[in-house]
């Protein structure tokens, strides 16, 4: 053995001692003593290495030079970049082929491991070395025919085709290509790898889409029997049946764990796969389409790690999972799982963590889980109190589940915890002041619940707490001045309440906070000066801040938002200053009328590189902005309710002009669209309305889905060239002047909701293909001239919600086949040519969400519709939805339904309807027969008209029931009857209006009858009492001899009618004389003189009886 052989093995004998960071420094060592050989300690250690075989044979020996060779050359096809998307990944990415040098022994290099008796390499671990390059299928790696171990993990081998190379390596156990930027198809030949103990390709080429075929799949199943880990996270399976699992039952008994997450598996999975006999860890989760449900387990399931969240598992949970006594991790998120929690969960004394959010779970939580310190419950239907016995819990999410009452005092007993999470519940009271106890808190949401009163002391004591969220309860007062934690606070949340007083100054000034949102509440007073300028998002929108905008703010440097809308800031704001904020990407300014803002700085310095929506409504801008030509990538600006005039710049056009996709310039004083192109290719939504324009409608392109133009001075006909527009999803061109008729091309639109074309003068008829629209969700043609009968066509859009018709010259009779419209809220056909009976179908379900039904002003005859009245569930029903108004599932507040109605007596448009508007409006028809009791039903009705009619009978007692009814119009008919003093019941009725019938006896009194005036009575001969001037005959006492006189004035019946009737009995009686003498027709006269007589009789007996019924009611 030659000396530099001999100080070859010296290094290797050193090797075994030093560790793999002292690698390097021992071969700089080697290096060294190669070239000075000098030394006398060092010539000992290498004759007595040299000279003593025998107790070196077990070290490695010099490596093999081709496998040298081999890896040099291996290392020169790669560069080496730490900043690559693979290393990333890693903590501490490290360039382990810098130490690969030639004229070293190659293992000593880092990464590399060779066999101890022949030399050859068997290990190399490049896991986060830094490589970057293309991946060549004839790579010297190959040659290394002896490798048992290969870590290529965390590289970037440029979406490479992964090579057949790999299946060539049949000597491998463990093999780990995860994260290193694969592309294609898993090679075929990866299944001839028998040996493989290992094998993980995870993340192999995320965007390149790597897939693995069924075929590949089931080979090494079939042929790697003794794998133990098998981990292909993020590999495309979707072509995989789960049949092709259930291998793994039969032939790898020996695998340990199992990883498949993400995959796109699909299809049921036969649950004995959960039980294979070695199996400790199974990760199936983020498989949308995976269906299953849980085994019976046994005592001998060795599972530690069970994850199924994001997978379509469903049923309960079987008691026998109570076996799995060395359960570690259990996660069920987002499944189909429900039924209570087994309290046999107990039995799982290993079991630390517990997630089963998303799921349909209820009940109770068990009091038994004392061993567990991550516990997620959120989104099910969980009840009852927070067991105080989860003391080793650091993590407890149990938000989105109907938890009530207050906050259980008893959670100061969870000493260890660092994440609480009891947002979106129904806890009431105060927030307990008990987070002195909770030192540990570093997360903290309590949102969206009803809390109230103040925020308690100790909450701002918490030291370690980063995330805090309190926002949209009911909380009131100051927020404190002073605090002493919240040093780390990095996120804080209150907006949404009704907090009150000035921010304090720590808000503006912790050097941790990077997000900061106070929207919705009451606060006032100036903005403070910000000295946090680490502050990445501050919304201080919707209060009643006043003043100016701090010259602070200008120097967040890193702020992305900023919104400070809905205040009342007066200042006089030169925009350029906003410029300092280079990394804006949203500022919302709008709505603070007494805000100025200055745009004359035009340097070239002048420039807002990251802004992406601009929000300036309400800022009192009277022209555009010149700076908008520089915004190139804005996506979303909104210059509403202003004062700019005139046309709109040919420069405009250049406002984000590959990526504007929002443009709102309603409420303004625009003259003419001038030369605005709408060609932006991204655009989505265009809002021209309410402005001055004239001329024709501007034309929509292609691509955009919300386009309105309603509110202007629009005139001429629609243009065919809209019919590009196939894209529309809202299409608003009310309140204009257009004229002609209606494109045909509208019903093709696939996606077209919302159809608004009131208030115009178009003509003609409505084309057929309009009802066929199966996205149709508003139709509103009212206040046009269309013509002829509705189209009879096969109703598809069966999503309509609003069908608004009115105030045309549609002559057709009822449209019966708009009963299977079963979204149908909102029907309107008033003041029209419609005609004839009403007959409903009586379908099933029919009408059953209709709200509004108004079909007023026409010919309709016959009785009262009660068959159609009948179907009407959705005014039946009383329910309280708050200040909600109608809108559409795919336009949400982008467009609000409206309707033209009687209310109260006068003719209005409802610019947004209210949820719980109900009214029925059959007035001013033909209709006959009595009130059909059925309307007395309809709790949830607030208006009733049915005036102008024929109707007859009396008015339904039942009608006292209608709780919500706010007016009520029976006018001009022939009802007959008293009054049901049950009406005096409805508390909300303002307006009332019996006139003109033949209704009779005394008008109720007491509660909102108190407040009606003569004409709500007025051409009712029968009634009497206030506050009609008439009083009833039972108010009155029987008249004395000394007031007869008076009684007579008071009721003209004085002597003037007793002289009148006395001078016409004269002359009645000559005449009858004469006619009896000179015609001598006595049986005539005597008929006429008794009919006259009998009339005479009835009619002082009905006054008798009805005298007779008033006295009566009056006891």
């Amino acid at each position: 053995m030659t000396f530099m052989h001999c100080l070859d093995y010296i290094m290797i004998t050193l090797s075994g001692l030093v560790s793999k960071q002292g690698l390097g420094t021992l071969n700089l060592l080697s290096k060294t003593i190669h070239k000075s050989m000098g030394g006398f300690l060092f010539l000992v250690l290498s004759f007595l290495l040299c000279h003593f075989p025998s107790q070196t044979s077990s070290l490695i020996p010099f490596c093999n030079h081709d496998d040298a060779s081999a890896l040099l050359s291996f290392k020169s096809s790669f560069t080496l970049n730490s900043s690559s998307d693979s290393s990333r990944w890693c903590e501490s990415p490290y360039p382990k082929t810098e130490s690969w040098e030639n004229g070293t022994n190659c293992c000593l290099w880092e990464g590399v491991s060779c066999d101890t008796k022949s030399g050859h390499v068997i290990g190399i671990d490049l896991s986060c070395s830094c490589l970057q390059g293309e991946f060549h299928p004839n790579t010297t790696l190959f040659k290394l025919i002896h490798l048992k171990k290969l870590n290529l993990a965390f590289n970037d081998f440029s979406n490479s085709p992964m090579p057949n190379g790999f299946g060539d390596q049949v000597a491998l156990t463990h093999l780990n290509l995860s994260h290193s930027a694969f592309s294609g198809v898993i090679p075929s030949k990866i299944s001839q790898l028998s040996k493989l103990v290992s094998l993980d390709l995870s993340f192999l080429g995320i965007e390149a889409g790597m897939r693995i075929e069924a075929a590949t799949l089931e080979n090494v199943i079939l042929n790697a029997t003794d794998i133990r880990e098998l981990t292909l996270v993020f590999l495309d399976m979707s072509s995989i049946k789960p049949s092709s699992l259930s291998l793994l039952v039969n032939f790898s008994s020996s695998l340990v764990s199992l990883s498949l997450q993400n995959t796109g598996l699909q299809g049921k999975l036969a649950n004995n796969i959960l039980c294979l006999p070695n199996l400790q860890k199974l990760d199936l989760s983020f498989n949308w389409d995976l269906e299953g449900e849980l085994p019976e387990f046994n005592r001998s399931t060795p599972l530690r790690y069970l994850n199924l969240s994001y997978t379509g598992f469903s049923g309960k949970l079987p008691n026998s999972i109570n076996h799995l006594e060395s359960l570690n991790y259990l996660s069920f998120e987002f499944c189909h799982f429900g039924g209570p929690i087994p309290v046999f969960l107990s039995n799982l004394t290993q079991l630390k963590h517990l997630d089963l959010g998303g799921n349909n779970f209820s009940g109770e939580i068990p009091s038994s889980l004392s061993n567990l310190k991550h516990l997620d419950l959120s989104g099910n239907n969980f009840i009852g109190e927070i067991p105080s016995s989860l003391s080793n819990l650091k993590h407890l999410d149990l938000s989105g589940n109907n938890f009530s009452g207050e906050i259980p005092s008893s959670l100061s007993n969870l000493q260890h915890l660092t994440y609480l999470d009891l947002s979106i519940n129904n806890f009431v009271g105060e927030i307990p002041d008990l987070f002195d106890k909770l030192s540990k808190l570093e997360y903290l949401h309590i949102s969206r619940n009803n809390l109230v009163g103040q925020l308690p002391s100790s909450l701002f004591g918490l030291t370690q707490l980063s995330d805090l969220d309190c926002s949209y309860n009911k909380l009131v007062g100051p927020m404190p001045d002073k605090i002493s934690g919240l040093s780390n606070l990095i996120y804080l949340d209150m907006s949404g309440n009704s907090l009150n007083g000035t921010i304090p100054q720590w808000c503006f000034s912790l050097s941790s906070m990077l997000k900061l949102s106070l929207y919705g509440n009451q606060l006032t007073g100036p903005i403070g000066e910000f000295s946090c300028l680490s502050l990445d998002s501050c919304d201080l929108s919707h209060n009643k801040l006043q003043g100016n905008i701090p010259n602070s703010m200008f120097h967040l440097q890193n702020l992305t938002w900023l919104s400070l809308s809905s205040n009342n800031l007066t200042v006089l704001v030169d925009f350029h200053k906003f410029s300092n904020m280079q990394f804006l990407q949203i500022l919302d300014l709008s709505e603070n009328n007494f805000l100025y803002l200055s745009f004359n700085n035009t340097g070239s310095h002048y420039t807002f590189p990251n802004l992406r929506y601009l929000y300036l409504s309400s800022c009192n801008i009277n022209s555009f902005p010149k700076l908008l030509s520089r915004l190139k990538y804005l996506k979303s600006l909104d210059l509403s309710r202003n004062q700019i005039h005139g046309r709109i710049p040919k420069w405009f056009n250049s406002t984000g002009k590959y990526t504007l996709s929002i443009l709102d310039l309603s409420h303004n004083l625009l003259t003419s669209v001038g030369y605005l192109s709408l060609s932006w290719a991204t655009m989505r939504y265009v809002d021209l309305s309410f402005n001055m324009l004239q001329g024709d409608i501007p034309v929509p392109t292609f691509g955009i889905e919300y386009f309105s133009v309603s509110n202007n001075k629009l005139t001429g006909h629609i243009s065919s060239t809209i019919c590009n527009a196939s894209s529309l999803e809202i299409l608003n061109l009310s309140h204009n002047n257009l004229t002609g008729k209606l494109p045909q091309c509208l019903g093709t639109f696939p996606y077209l909701s919302v159809l608004d074309m009131r208030r115009n003068n178009l003509g003609g008829m409505i084309p057929k293909t309009y009802l066929e629209i199966e996205a149709l969700e508003t139709m509103n043609f009212n206040g046009n001239q269309l013509e002829g009968p509705l189209p009879r066509s096969v109703v598809k859009c069966k999503r309509l919600r609003v069908l608004d018709l009115g105030e045309n010259k549609i002559q057709d009779t009822f449209p019966t086949f708009l009963e299977s419209l079963q979204q149908l809220q909102v029907l309107v056909l008033r003041a029209n040519r419609f005609n004839g009976t009403i007959n409903c179908l009586k379908l099933k379900n029919a009408f059953p969400m209709l709200r509004v039904f108004d079909i007023s002003n026409n010919n309709f005859s016959g009785n009262l519709p009660t068959a159609c009245i009948e179907d009407f569930k959705g005014m039946i029903v009383n329910v309280d939805n708050g200040m909600q108004y109608m809108t559409g599932e795919n336009y949400s507040s982008s467009y609000y339904d409206s309707v033209v109605v009687t209310m109260k007596g006068n003719i209005y448009e409802l610019q947004r309807i209210l949820t719980t508007f109900t009214t029925i409006d059959l007035s001013d028809n033909r209709f006959g027969g009595v009130i059909p009791a059925i309307i007395g039903e309809l709790k949830s009705l607030k208006g009733l008209n049915l005036s102008h009619n024929r109707i007859t009978g009396v008015i339904p007692q039942n009608f006292g029931g209608l709780e919500n009814l706010e007016w009520l119009d029976l006018s001009s008919n022939m009802l007959t009857g008293e009054i049901p003093k049950a009406l005096t019941n409805l508390h909300f009725l303002s307006v009332l209006n019996l006139s003109q019938n033949q209704l009779l006896g005394m008008i109720p009194t007491g509660k909102q009858f108190d407040t009606f005036q003569n004409d709500s009575y007025e051409g009712n001969q029968g009634l009497c009492g206030l506050p009609l001037s008439k009083s009833c005959h039972n108010d009155e006492k029987l008249p004395t001899d000394s007031s007869t006189f008076q009684h007579d004035e008071e009721f003209r019946f004085g002597w003037k009618p007793v002289a009148i009737g006395y001078a016409c009995g004269v002359v009645f009686g000559i005449l009858l004389g004469y006619i009896v003498f000179f015609f001598r027709k006595p049986e005539w006269s005597i008929s006429f003189v008794e009919c006259i007589l009998n009339q005479r009789v009835r009619k002082k007996s009905n006054r008798s009886n009805a005298n007779t019924r008033r006295y009566n009611q009056g006891r």
